[in-house]
């Protein structure tokens, strides 16, 4: 399993990858394994704004529906259209063309909250 140390985490196993004021958001590695053969990707549309904790979508493989956490506040600025006809692209690369959504960070104080790499791999005894 990967757990890419440039990246920050939550405890409900999402990812967000900081540049500038944008965050690129996905599921990790260890959450794609646990979920499955993904097989569709819900989200909020380009625009909606989120908070820090809330649902931001769903993500639903053969065996379960997953709700998707939101790790820092902000607006939606993109979706990975990808998904739409390959929601795999999560299994196979889930920090790559797996991302899910871009957002603003709107409140960057909130990501002193997330985990390290090293933290999360304690969160799920790695």
């Amino acid at each position: 399993m990967q757990f890419p140390d440039n990246l920050k985490y939550t405890k409900e196993h999402e990812w967000i990858k900081i540049e500038g004021n944008v965050g690129i958001i996905g599921i990790t590695d260890f959450a794609q394994k646990e979920l499955g053969d993904i097989v569709y990707v819900d989200v909020p549309t380009v625009g909606e704004v989120v908070n820090k904790d809330q649902v931001f979508g769903t993500i639903e493989a053969v065996k379960t529906v997953s709700d998707l956490f939101c790790p820092v506040s902000g607006k939606v600025l993109e979706f990975n259209n990808g998904l739409d006809s390959s929601p795999e692209k999560i299994n196979q690369d889930p920090y790559g063309e797996g991302w899910i959504i871009k957002i603003s960070i709107d409140k960057p104080e909130e990501l002193n909250t997330l985990l390290s790499a090293e933290e999360y791999k304690k969160t799920i005894n790695v």
